[in-house]
């Protein structure tokens, strides 16, 4: 279906070639002038003159009506390109239960405004839940991949009440993918996914599930690594074991921010070979909110790679800005009392 939406919006071929049809035109003119006109096969200058302006003049229409038919086209791969970025990779909301969130992805395909990486944050009766996920591979091709998972994350996500039932909703959604794909099209041979999901509470306990996804990252007085547990294998790739237990991670404090990545942030080299220093940038950047923090980091990103990456990189960060007041001592000359234990 994505497929069948995104050939539907590229045009009919006749819509791409229609620029060029003036010009073709006046190239069939300009030949038959000069088979048919005696003027044009005069051996003189200024016949020759005029038949190189002819075929000159033809040259520059040709190019010209190529050069506005490739902008044309390049505007509608450009509008398409945005319009799915809205739909899959839509920006999170600013706030959800007291947390403030930013998201943002840069794609390694020239020209592609999403990937192989996909990012969601949703607010449900059990808490914020957060994924973040690398598809095997990037640009158009991972597309169908990052539909089916995102897709199943909105739904399972509130309806749920486990993580583990989410998780399983997903692989599920993929496993139906790459059935239909091998089906459809050809072997899905060695496609896969990593993914981390996490689970939010109100009371900043945060729990994980990790399919071979890098953990994330929490800065509050000083950046550390936090643990998600053993990992389980990428969806896709192998069975989900038959019971799964939420790794209880950290509690998030009020202030903290977490940073969830995928590798393509982690792994990004430079020209001599040298990887990306995430670490030292998040402490540099630890105090901006999180929109500022994901354009900080793609900034640096960008000046450390020269433009040049080999592979998406996504963000999504979440600081917690809920105030959590203290207990209040009794007012005095009140005192508590319990209740009278029961008769029997």
């Amino acid at each position: 279906m994505f497929r069948d939406r995104t050939l539907a919006a590229e045009g009919s071929p006749l819509r791409r070639i229609a620029p060029l049809a003036a010009p073709v035109a006046w190239g069939i003119v300009a030949v038959a002038w000069k088979l048919a006109c005696p003027l044009a096969r005069h051996p003189g200058l200024p016949a020759r003159i005029t038949v190189s302006a002819v075929f000159l003049t033809v040259g520059t229409a040709l190019v010209l009506g190529a050069r506005r038919g490739l902008k044309r086209e390049l505007a509608r791969v450009r509008a398409v390109a945005d319009a799915t970025q809205q739909v899959l990779l839509r920006p999170p909301p600013a706030r959800l239960d007291g947390l403030s969130v930013a998201a943002g992805q840069l794609s390694a395909a020239r020209g592609a405004v999403v990937g192989g990486d996909l990012y969601e944050a949703t607010a449900t009766p059990y808490g914020v839940r957060l994924v973040i996920g690398d598809v095997r591979g990037h640009g158009l091709a991972a597309l169908g991949a990052v539909v089916a998972v995102l897709g199943a994350f909105r739904e399972a996500a509130h309806d749920e009440p486990e993580l583990a039932g989410v998780l399983r909703r997903l692989d599920r959604a993929l496993d139906r993918h790459l059935c239909e794909r091998a089906r459809d099209e050809h072997p899905a041979a060695e496609e896969f996914v990593t993914l981390l999901l996490l689970e939010i509470r109100d009371d900043g306990q945060v729990y994980a599930l990790d399919c071979g996804h890098p953990g994330p990252y929490r800065l509050g007085s000083r950046v550390e690594a936090v643990p998600v547990g053993d990992p389980l294998p990428p969806l896709g790739a192998f069975p989900l074991p038959a019971e799964l237990v939420p790794h209880r991670a950290i509690r998030l404090r009020p202030g903290d921010t977490l940073v969830l990545h995928t590798d393509g942030a982690a792994e990004a080299r430079d020209h001599r070979g040298r990887f990306f220093p995430l670490e030292a940038v998040l402490a540099a950047a630890a105090g901006e909110p999180p929109a500022a923090l994901v354009r900080t980091v793609h900034t640096a990103l960008l000046r450390h790679t020269g433009g040049r990456l080999t592979d998406d990189a996504a963000l999504l960060v979440v600081r917690d800005d809920r105030v959590r007041v203290p207990a209040q001592p009794a007012e005095p000359g009140l005192r508590r009392t319990r209740p009278a234990p029961s008769p029997h």
